[in-house]
């Protein structure tokens, strides 16, 4: 990232600052709303170019730009690696009938009553057992999915289900890359980050399970039609798919990875590896069928329009809508940065702030604002974290409170961003399909009651003064550990 304590080029006045930023989120809107066309690529790529230009007109050079962009593409690398790991990885597992066992045994085990409660509770466990929200949602959310549709829940219900329980687990647990980039750029202790996360994270978990309690226990668990969609989809998975304990392997593997702290993109390469041995060795694929299911996509005609919609995904290209739009998001918050605009904006406000309950507020809101209009989830965090940093120890409180701000701002909001990096993931991954001005699906976003929930909580505690940890706590509990 830029050093901004030596700085070319004075910061930017907040009126020329704020001109990328407006008519960006203009042109997007007018391209989803007025349009009904949600494809934000194009507005974004514009965005880069005002950007570029109001740089220009500050005396930047078209190199420096550039490095800007390619700078913030460089360190959102591996995440385009996991994505399209990710998109081999249910391809793959799709083929070897590892995402069909799962939605066979969900559809065995899973009381239609309590679905989405089991729902977000399963997720929960798997992302905080291998530390990503994405790949959670990439597998066990899209069996989930399929589940989901069986018992007659909406789609969108489920889907805010499984975004509410995998980005609960990512954001508490030590394996996370986000986890540990809060106290990193804070320069905190990251159990102490993760203990600090509790007071917010515990209860809006808990109004939020009771949430999909209640709705998941509305119908009493369906009727003679559910039970029916019910056996036709487990007869269709019995038919199309040798099911066992074998296709049960890539995902134990996978998680025995990431808990014995395997990197993230050689623990899901095993799994696209061994999801494509097991669909060679037990569903009768060709190397050559388990290359194409990596690279295309798994493809089946099951007779059940139900099943060929959920079955028929994954692959590397299916990855392609997601990566691209990550792409010129982060090229357009890479220049947002470099010509020191988002700087400029956040220095405004911080000119403006009148004690913790200001800062800490304005930490959470600045990281919502990143991640809206930057679309990365790394910025939204590292910006807001360096930033703040200095405020938090002048007023001498805890610069915990600044790494849950940034997290709860940062982490959890990511997926309620369309075209944020987790946004868009989830909106492929799950098949969350916007279009003819059908925004149905994204309903998903205020059903995620976990992630807009935590961040309610931060603000709410920094009015009220409560859970504001001070510096000279920090200094007792080292003490204490000395």
């Amino acid at each position: 990232m830029q050093d901004y304590s030596t700085p070319a080029i004075p910061v930017p006045r907040l009126p020329l600052a704020l001109i990328p930023v407006v008519l960006t989120i203009a042109l997007l809107g007018v391209q989803i709303f007025y349009y009904d066309d949600f494809t934000p690529h194009i507005p974004l790529a514009i965005g880069f170019g005002i950007t570029a230009l109001v740089g220009w007109l500050q005396g930047y050079r078209w190199k420096d730009i550039e490095s800007g962009a390619f700078q913030v593409l460089h360190v959102a690398m591996p995440s385009i690696a996991t994505l399209i790991i990710v998109g081999m990885l249910v391809g793959t597992w799709i083929a070897s009938g590892t995402v069909p066992m799962l939605i066979y045994l969900g559809l065995e085990l899973i009381d239609p009553s309590w679905f989405l409660a089991a729902a977000m509770l399963m997720c929960s466990m798997v992302s905080l057992s291998i530390g990503s929200s994405w790949t959670t949602v990439g597998t066990v959310g899209l069996a989930l999915m399929g589940i989901g549709d069986a018992f007659g829940v909406p789609l969108y219900w489920t889907a805010g289900a499984v975004v509410s329980g995998a980005f609960f687990g990512d954001k508490i647990s030590p394996l996370s890359d986000t986890t540990n980039l809060s106290p990193a750029v804070t320069e905190t202790n990251i159990f102490d980050h993760i203990r600090n996360m509790m007071p917010t994270t515990v209860p809006a978990m808990l109004i939020a399970l009771a949430v999909y309690a209640v709705v998941g226990g509305a119908d009493g668990g369906g009727g003679t039609d559910t039970l029916t969609r019910i056996d036709a989809i487990k007869q269709g998975l019995a038919d199309n798919f040798v099911m066992g304990p074998w296709q049960l392997l890539p995902l134990v593997v996978v998680i025995g990875l990431a808990f014995f702290k395997v990197a993230p993109i050689p623990a899901l390469f095993t799994g696209v590896m061994l999801g494509g041995g097991v669909a060679i060795f037990t569903q009768g694929a060709s190397v050559h069928d388990a290359l194409t299911f990596a690279h295309s996509g798994y493809s089946v005609v099951t007779g059940s329009e139900t099943l060929d919609s959920l079955l028929n995904r994954g692959g590397v290209t299916s990855m392609t809508w997601v990566v691209t739009l990550m792409m010129f998001a982060l090229a357009y918050g890479g220049a947002l940065e470099r010509t020191r605009c988002l700087e400029a904006i956040v220095g405004a406000i911080m000119k403006r702030l009148k004690g913790f309950r200001g800062l800490q507020t304005s930490a959470i809101l600045t990281s919502i604002a990143t991640n809206v209009v930057s679309g990365d989830v790394y910025l939204s965090i590292a910006l807001p974290g360096r930033m703040y940093k200095p405020a938090y120890d002048e007023l001498g409180y805890s610069r915990l409170n600044l790494s849950r701000a940034i997290e709860e701002g940062g982490t959890l909001v990511s997926p309620l961003v369309p075209w944020n990096a987790g946004g868009a993931f989830v909106i492929g991954a799950l098949g969350l399909t916007v279009s003819a001005g059908d925004f149905s699906a994204l309903l998903y976003i205020p059903l995620a009651f976990a992630c807009w929930l935590s961040p309610l909580f931060g603000i709410l505690y920094a009015q009220l003064g409560w859970f504001s940890r001070r510096a000279e706590d920090d200094a007792a509990a080292a003490g204490e550990r000395a």
